[in-house]
């Protein structure tokens, strides 16, 4: 049954990983006036010869969804990845509560990729996890304040309005992604005709 919760958790017609992308284009936008050598999906060097932590991320070409110089301090390369949950999901359940929920995918991804991402790449670790609510955990919370503060700073505008600004942009772009799970379309693909196929002229001859 296509239900509202099975629509936002359901991978079938993209429409997770276009919620995902989306959240990390925005993150990519608003860290690129501000910081040095932003990229999407960095590729993470390789770990040969680097004893970590069980649980670890260790596959070759592993890679976070953003990274980009000078977030928390001068140089240092900061790597992020998202992750969007939805609370009614079944996976969810034992954890009781919102908070424990954020607390929770906050440490999967620290387990996955902290130490690698300390050890091996030198740098610095955040995840950035949001529900389809609307709400982030603690740790986003840290890091998009940290980018009102550099964006203020650098613009000349207020902190308060700033900060609100990102908030909206966030949580809108959220909005708008679930909106279209929610519409999208997950059955088998029409045959249409191809374009080279189809006789574009629109006023008949003769």
């Amino acid at each position: 049954m296509n239900t509202i919760n099975h629509s936002l958790i359901c991978k079938k017609g993209g429409y997770v990983s276009f919620r995902h992308n989306s959240l990390c284009k925005v993150t990519a936008e608003l860290l690129t006036p501000l910081c040095k050598d932003v990229t999407l999906e960095p590729v993470l060097l390789p770990t040969a010869g680097v004893r970590l932590p069980p649980g670890s991320n260790t596959a070759d070409n592993a890679r976070c969804d953003v990274s980009a110089v000078s977030v928390w301090n001068p140089l240092e390369r900061a790597f992020l990845d998202i992750r969007v949950f939805h609370a009614p999901a079944p996976s969810n359940r034992s954890h009781k509560t919102t908070t424990r929920m954020y607390r929770h995918h906050e440490a999967l991804k620290k387990t996955a990729y902290n130490a690698r991402v300390m050890e091996v790449e030198k740098g610095v670790f955040t995840p950035l996890v949001f529900s389809t609510t609307g709400g982030m955990g603690t740790e986003a919370e840290k890091f998009y304040k940290r980018i009102a503060e550099k964006t203020a700073w650098r613009t000349g505008q207020k902190y308060h309005e700033t900060i609100g600004y990102i908030r909206k942009r966030l949580r809108f772009d959220l909005l708008k992604t679930t909106i279209i799970a929610l519409r999208g379309y997950r059955g088998r693909p029409t045959n249409q005709p191809e374009i080279a196929a189809m006789d574009l002229n629109l006023i008949p001859e003769g």
